[in-house]
């Protein structure tokens, strides 16, 4: 049940991360509100996976898959481009992940 609250974890962080965007630095109310409800439900959601699933684990997989997620949506919706560089640091996030997955992280 932790992986499941934390994939939800993980999807409100993109949502509220994308809604900033969207936010137009606040000056919009929708997005700005989607942002602030977001990112509580982020907090919470992941607040319940740590009962169950290890900090560093838990953090690891909700920073790096989120960051790849917003990197991937920043190509996709605001045109962003992919040079070499980026692509490797976005494979290296989430190869950081696999390893502390596979390096015993409970």
């Amino acid at each position: 049940m932790g992986y499941v609250l934390l994939a939800g974890a993980i999807a409100a962080e993109v949502i509220a991360t994308t809604a900033m965007k969207y936010s137009d630095g606040f000056s919009r109310p929708g997005p700005s509100l989607l942002t602030a409800l977001g990112y509580v439900v982020a907090f919470a959601l992941l607040a319940r996976t740590l009962k169950t699933v290890s900090i560093g684990t838990a953090y690891a997989i909700w920073a790096g898959v989120g960051t790849a997620a917003v990197a991937a949506l920043g190509l996709v919706l605001f045109g962003e481009g992919l040079s070499w560089t980026k692509a490797a640091g976005i494979l290296l996030i989430v190869a950081g992940v696999v390893v502390l997955n596979l390096g015993g992280a409970h």
